[in-house]
């Protein structure tokens, strides 16, 4: 736990770069008039976010990009600050970010406008792009591949561990997309997440790995100043699918993505809500087995507030993320 103090004062430094930019960016997304078309079909108190600024990932993605190159060209002059290996959920979250940056952007202003990017495009684009980064794991980086609890010792998936990890990337960047429907939730929950797993990843020594997930905390605190209710941005695609791929590929690399059930509880749920919904409504010829999903819209619909299915939301997600801690260090 010796990277400690470093991870920590890492999370300060992007956490005040976020909050110094957040107004500029503001300014800049109103000035284009970047603002979210909010859906016909979804909770009438959410009417009145029309217009809101979206695209907000870039809050978040910009400063965890400077920082962590800006850390890695120290590194040239003998410093270890940060390790090459982080290149990789950098690199993720990156390129994630500029297909949820498309998706946004033709959903805003392009030719698509209040549908996005087609939905065909977008999953192939993932599929594609998350073979590479599952490659790199497997044969370049040589993760561990599967740590199981009370199992000492890194178990082998051989052939399987390619799809596993592309399912692992893919669905954990939609599943962070499902689960951003509210002010603050979806930041609040993949902050929790990569907490859990840079406490994880320090815990196995992966110093440097451990140092980006509190990077990327801080920089989402520094996004969360501007996105609590009543938010004055959303992140958008451009931050959901980056934080979901990323929050995959950072589990991969500590080999505990097993834990992401646990510890991601809230977008499985978020996602499973879904299948649920549409394979009910198949089955039962046009019943809802919720009154709308994903499952943030069930609870507001059965009454409570948006601030309370965050803050609930928020304290199961916290306990996952104790158990998932406990769990790993079974």
């Amino acid at each position: 736990m010796s990277g400690t103090p470093l991870a920590l004062a890492l999370s300060g430094i992007s956490f005040m770069m976020a909050v110094i930019w957040g107004p500029p960016l503001l300014r800049v997304l109103r000035h284009f008039k970047i603002g979210k078309l909010i859906r016909v079909e979804g909770p009438d108190s959410h009417i009145s976010k029309m217009g809101t600024p979206t695209m907000g990932g870039v809050m978040f993605i910009v400063p965890v990009t400077l920082l962590t190159l800006l850390l890695n060209a120290v590194s040239f002059l003998g410093l270890n600050v940060l390790g090459r290996s982080v290149l990789l959920p950098l690199s993720t979250l990156i390129v994630f970010g500029l297909i949820g940056a498309i998706d946004d952007w033709e959903g805003v202003r392009g030719p698509r406008q209040g549908i996005g990017m087609r939905a065909r495009t977008k999953f192939l684009l993932q599929i594609i792009i998350a073979i590479a980064i599952a490659t790199i794991l497997k044969y370049v980086l040589d993760v561990p591949e599967l740590f199981w609890p009370g199992i000492k010792g890194e178990i082998s998936l051989g052939i399987f561990y390619i799809p596993i990890a592309v399912v692992t990337i893919v669905g954990f960047s939609n599943a962070i997309n499902l689960t951003d429907g509210l002010d603050g939730l979806a930041g609040l929950i993949a902050a929790t997440a990569f907490t859990a797993f840079g406490s994880i990843a320090l815990m196995q020594g992966q110093t440097f790995l451990a140092r980006f997930c509190f990077t990327l905390v801080g920089a989402l605190f520094g996004f969360l100043w501007f996105n609590v209710h009543p938010a004055q941005l959303f992140m958008g695609d451009t931050g959901s699918l980056a934080l979901g791929a990323t929050l995959g590929v950072v589990a991969l690399m500590t080999g505990q993505w097993l834990l992401l059930p646990i510890i991601a509880i809230i977008p499985i749920s978020e996602t499973l809500s879904v299948v649920f919904q549409v394979l009910y409504f198949k089955m039962t010829g046009g019943k809802r087995l919720f009154k709308m999903s994903p499952l943030h819209h069930h609870f507001e619909l059965s009454g409570w507030s948006e601030t309370q299915v965050v803050q609930r939301f928020w304290l199961v997600s916290l306990i996952g993320s104790i158990l998932g801690i406990a769990l790993a260090l079974v």
